[in-house]
């Protein structure tokens, strides 16, 4: 078994010393902090924050309305119908958006993801690595843009696997498995997404979501390894690249 990134955005690939410069500023400004998976990051709307290391999950919720407290009936409580949104990896910038009444929000995907945040005047001091964030933000907003034309789609199984299919050309991991039992070569998305999160991105439920994972798996569209970790064939990539 062999694994092999293809995504190009790593801070491997920027220059190591403009890198380790911001991690140290960072570091001696109080900027930086580790979290576990699943952990909220205390992001705020007007910063700018980088991934170092691991992955960041966003989410969106928006407010649909007035409901009522089981306990107390005349007390009105707010409905919040959350999204998942997609990945930020390392090396990539966020900036989260506060605009009523949608919110987003932001969390470690995986344990030890460490995230610098600064002031978008701080980047003053590093002019390159500026051009290089302002690229990544066009980079995403393109890639978001595939996303709403994937969502475009009638059919919800056309929705599920043209998300799965942007996620692994992003994030995905090149993966060999030459076991005579599980033979595989591929790409996979390098960490676990639930059926639920897969929903809530595509507008469908964790139930049809399962449904057609499995319609996918027994097509040979997908395949899943190791730890529920979603991949995509080599042969399908190729063909749809083609």
């Amino acid at each position: 078994m062999q694994s092999t990134s293809i995504s190009s955005e790593t801070p491997s690939n920027r220059p190591f010393l403009t890198w380790q410069r911001i991690i140290d500023w960072a570091q001696e400004h109080y900027r930086c902090r580790s979290f576990n998976k699943d952990e909220r990051i205390p992001a705020r709307p007007g910063l700018l924050y980088l991934v170092q290391c691991g992955s960041v999950r966003l989410v969106g919720s928006a407010q649909l309305g007035t409901t009522f407290n089981q306990s107390n009936p005349k007390e009105p409580r707010r409905s919040l119908d959350e999204a998942f949104l997609g990945f930020v990896g390392a090396g990539q910038p966020f900036e989260l958006v506060a605009q009523s009444p949608f919110s987003l929000q932001a969390y470690a995907h995986t344990d030890d993801t460490t995230v610098l945040w600064m002031y978008w005047e701080d980047l003053d001091n590093w002019p390159h690595f500026r051009r290089e964030v302002l690229d990544a933000f066009r980079y995403q907003h393109q890639r978001k843009l595939l996303w709403l034309s994937t969502l475009g789609q009638r059919r919800t199984i056309d929705r599920l696997l043209g998300f799965l299919t942007l996620l692994i050309e992003e994030y995905g991991e090149y993966y060999v498995n030459d076991s005579e039992e599980h033979p595989f070569r591929g790409y996979c998305l390098p960490w676990p997404l639930t059926h639920s999160q897969i929903g809530s991105a595509i507008g469908s439920t964790r139930v049809t979501v399962t449904r057609l994972m499995g319609k996918l798996r027994s097509s040979g569209l997908i395949h899943t390894q190791g730890e529920n970790l979603i991949c995509l064939p080599a042969e399908v990539e190729q063909e749809q690249s083609s």
